[in-house]
């Protein structure tokens, strides 16, 4: 949905509210309302047939059966005949007819969803569970569409039907429509009763499921630590809390919308048996006729089921909504800033980087960086060392614009990054991180990532540059082996190696390394190194680095501790210092000893 379209509905039409819910559900329907008209369509004639049915037969009653007329009979049966066939081709062609208006509605919420999903800043995802996420994308999004196939034909229905059945009945006879209708203040309390506990349950119930969602995701993923800590049980019970916890929501949400089917039987056999004894007593003083009694409990059957139907139909409705509104919250989320005004992009830069006194939190609690202040020449190799949490991840963000510094100003050749807009900027930029991360695809298809227009010689150049030629050469399929989500089924170091190919074919202008290196053996390091060098020749690479023998040949090397740059200098120097960086670096060696 467009920024326009969210405007537009106003914001009391956020997700959040059922009207408002409704309203955007229903901007989706109305871009399919040729086909919605249709079936409503289908649904009135279906509807008329089925109140039409009942009518003739007690009219046969009256007039055919009572004075024994068989050709009148034979007339009825035709047209009954004629009725019902009418009835079931109205609905079929409304339940095919709906199939499409829902799975269109649905494709283009789904759509807007992930859509909206790859526009949202870096810091929504390291907020949230990717399960959780997931949960909305699927299980929220078919609980609309399971809705709109099952309710919206049902809902429309019901309250024709009922609309039809209450005008005959008064036509027919208001004293013994008014007896009839007593049982509404009844049905009225006690569907208020029970939908009033079933709403906040269905929607306690969808958060549920994405929070179990999302913890069956996390602990997927990270198996292998669990196994490694011997965590097992405790995760077991963590989601055996969870399952509990949405055990309970459900239980009670069907329980209570279980009560709704009872009631409705319980008073339509209420409803039949006032239709009979009071009937028989109007029939015996020639009030109404034997007829118009079998109508009338016809019709009592049809009055309560759109009711008992409108009621269950409610309790799904409630249900997708609590889904729409977490779809909706999603797509309601502010996108990743858009590029300032004047902003324009660059088609190459040289890689002068400079940092002017720039601070940055991650929240409202104290600042990651402090007046961080250096500057990197063109084609230099920078290196960010510290301990964990010093802010060196946080400097390569800033600069690749993933987060808005809080004060200060970052200049790429002299020019503010603020004013480039954040495509081009990313563009002219290489990223190698510590969690390497591969698509589900070829090897070859991992690697042109980097550059979708490359040949596969290119691709291939660019594996032998990252020395991953080798061993991808030994797989089943070479280059064009399947990889399984997330590269499972080679090594990590592999993976890395994929992704230092993938970094190299899209021939940046500044190179950043988070950790580049951090999960590959030293054999593997030592392989790649060469690689690296001809990588960075001539190119702006900012290194993030915790094993600092990788770093020595660094033009510069900051080192920061709790986010203020301590010291700067190159390897050399830095020793000579006898500081922080000093103490360091022979710590490591002692523990490589």
């Amino acid at each position: 949905m467009s920024r326009h379209m969210r405007k537009k509905l106003g914001k009391d039409d956020k997700a959040g509210d059922m009207k408002g819910t409704l309203g955007r559900i229903w901007v989706y329907l109305s871009k399919v309302k040729g086909l919605l008209l249709l079936v409503i369509l289908m649904v009135i004639i279906s509807s008329a047939a089925s109140l039409l049915g009942p009518f003739l037969v007690g009219r046969a009653i009256d007039e055919y059966i009572v004075t024994n007329e068989t050709d009148g009979i034979i007339r009825l049966l035709a047209g009954l005949i004629i009725v019902y066939l009418l009835h079931s081709v109205s609905v079929w062609y409304q339940n095919y007819w709906m199939i499409g208006v829902a799975q269109d509605t649905v494709y283009r919420l789904r759509k807007d969803l992930f859509h909206r999903l790859q526009l949202l800043a870096i810091p929504f995802f390291d907020k949230r569970k990717h399960g959780e996420l997931m949960s909305r994308i699927t299980n929220d999004i078919d609980n609309v569409s399971n809705t709109l196939n099952s309710s919206f034909i049902q809902i429309i229905s019901s309250v024709l039907t009922l609309a039809g059945t209450v005008a005959v009945m008064l036509w027919l006879s208001p004293l013994l429509t008014l007896i009839t209708l007593t049982i509404v203040p009844l049905m009225v309390y006690g569907m208020k009763w029970i939908t009033k506990r079933t709403g906040p349950l269905f929607k306690q119930y969808q958060q549920n499921i994405g929070e179990m969602n999302g913890y069956i995701e996390e602990t997927i993923s990270g198996h292998s630590v669990i196994k490694t800590f011997s965590r097992e049980d405790t995760a077991i019970e963590e989601f055996e809390a969870k399952n509990k916890k949405l055990r309970k929501a459900a239980y009670w949400a069907d329980t209570y919308s279980g009560f709704i089917p009872k009631l409705m039987n319980l008073l339509n056999n209420l409803s039949f048996a006032v239709i009979a004894g009071i009937g028989g007593i109007l029939a015996l003083n020639d009030m109404i006729t034997i007829g118009v009694i079998v109508i009338f409990a016809e019709y009592a059957r049809q009055f309560t089921r759109p009711l008992n139907e409108l009621a269950n139909q409610y309790n799904t409705l409630l249900s997708a909504i609590a889904g729409a509104e977490r779809v909706f919250q999603i797509i309601d989320e502010e996108e990743e800033a858009k590029d300032e005004g004047d902003a324009k992009e660059i088609d190459s830069v040289s890689g002068r980087i400079e940092f002017q006194n720039v601070s940055f939190s991650y929240g409202e609690n104290d600042l990651t960086l402090k007046e961080v202040a250096f500057c990197i020449n063109p084609g230099d190799t920078v290196a960010l060392v510290g301990p964990t949490g010093a802010g060196k991840t946080t400097i390569t963000n800033l600069l690749s614009r993933f987060y808005e510094l809080n004060k200060g100003r970052i200049l790429i050749d002299g020019q503010d990054i603020n004013t480039i807009t954040r495509k081009s900027l990313r563009r002219e930029m290489g990223f190698v991180l510590q969690d390497s991360f591969l698509f589900q695809g070829t090897i070859m298809d991992n690697i042109r990532y980097g550059r979708l227009s490359a040949t596969d010689g290119e691709v291939i150049e660019a594996a032998g540059l990252a020395n991953a030629h080798s061993f991808i050469r030994k797989m089943p399929q070479g280059y064009h082996t399947v990889l399984r989500q997330d590269g499972s089924g080679i090594s990590q170091g592999q993976k890395q190696l994929l992704s230092i190919a993938r970094a190299i074919l899209s021939d940046p202008s500044i190179l950043i390394l988070d950790e580049a290196t951090s999960s590959i053996d030293t054999i593997t390091e030592l392989k790649i190194q060469d690689a690296l060098k001809t990588l960075m020749k001539d190119r702006t690479s900012v290194v993030v680095a915790h094993r600092l023998n990788t770093i020595r040949q660094a033009d510069q090397i900051l080192v920061l501790d709790q986010g203020e740059i301590i010291e700067k200098g190159t390897h050399e120097e830095l020793l000579r210092q006898k500081g922080f960086y000093h103490a360091l670096y022979h710590s490591q060696l002692k523990e490589s000893s």
